[in-house]
């Protein structure tokens, strides 16, 4: 049974790896979306944490940006982090159980915006406070689901962040709040040395995916693949919700 965990998780994080690899994104929702078929999100992250933070990192210092990265949106880091922090609880607490069903519907409407190509504008006058507010809602919601793109990531769209720029800004965000995400599961007891070998193969499985996925995106339409993607995430997102609230 164990065997078979660690072929799931290899074969998840290969996958939710390729996608990175070929769109720049998408390896934790990926990964959480996926397992959450299998385990309790809480479960799902402890496996996602260190993969997502190396690969993170690593995204971090790719580009000469981080200094305008973090003058730019250390408000919405900060926020995040403190939502995270202030959400402890709810993914592993008596409101547990929902977390599957709102991981569904954030899944959709991740799709949703996605495929519409919704596209908002923040003025640098109000970047700040409105970064801030996004923060905290990402964080608490981050707390709940283990996913951290929505509200942040159409908010760091709409504030104007040119493509480079955006994907280090993505690494920037993501390693913040994925280090307070690990935090709080250290703190439940879920980040744990029981998790170190999930985790070392989710990681090898997880570069190797990217891996492949750069070397196909210089061969494919990326933006093809991309509404395939949001398709096959929107559809996943329903059979989660569904699933959990028939079984409620």
């Amino acid at each position: 049974m164990f065997d078979a965990l660690l072929i799931l998780i290899a074969a998840v994080f290969a996958l939710a790896g390729f996608v990175k690899g070929v769109i720049g994104l998408g390896l934790p929702t990926v990964a959480m979306g996926l397992l959450a078929v299998a385990m309790p999100p809480a479960q799902a992250l402890a496996i996602v944490i260190v993969p997502a933070i190396v690969t993170n990192i690593w995204q971090t210092f790719v580009g000469g940006y981080l200094r305008d990265v973090v003058r730019r949106l250390w408000p919405l880091m900060l926020a995040t982090a403190i939502g995270i922090r202030a959400g402890a609880g709810l993914m592993t607490g008596p409101y547990a159980h929902y977390a599957t069903i709102l991981l569904g519907l954030l899944l959709v409407i991740y799709a949703l915006l996605g495929l519409s190509q919704a596209r908002f504008h923040v003025s640098p006058a109000h970047e700040k406070w409105v970064g801030g507010v996004v923060g905290l809602i990402t964080g608490v919601v981050a707390a709940a689901t283990g996913v951290q793109v929505i509200p942040s990531m159409p908010f760091m769209q709409a504030i104007g962040l040119e493509k480079d720029e955006l994907v280090q800004a993505l690494g920037v965000f993501f390693t913040t709040a994925t280090l307070a995400q690990a935090f709080n599961l250290t703190q439940a007891g879920l980040l744990s040395a029981a998790t170190a070998l999930p985790g070392g193969v989710a990681m090898v499985t997880a570069f190797a995916g990217m891996f492949i996925g750069q070397m196909v995106r210089a061969r494919m339409d990326a933006a093809q693949f991309r509404r395939w993607f949001l398709v096959a995430m929107g559809l996943l997102g329903v059979y989660l919700a569904g699933a959990t609230l028939v079984s409620a």
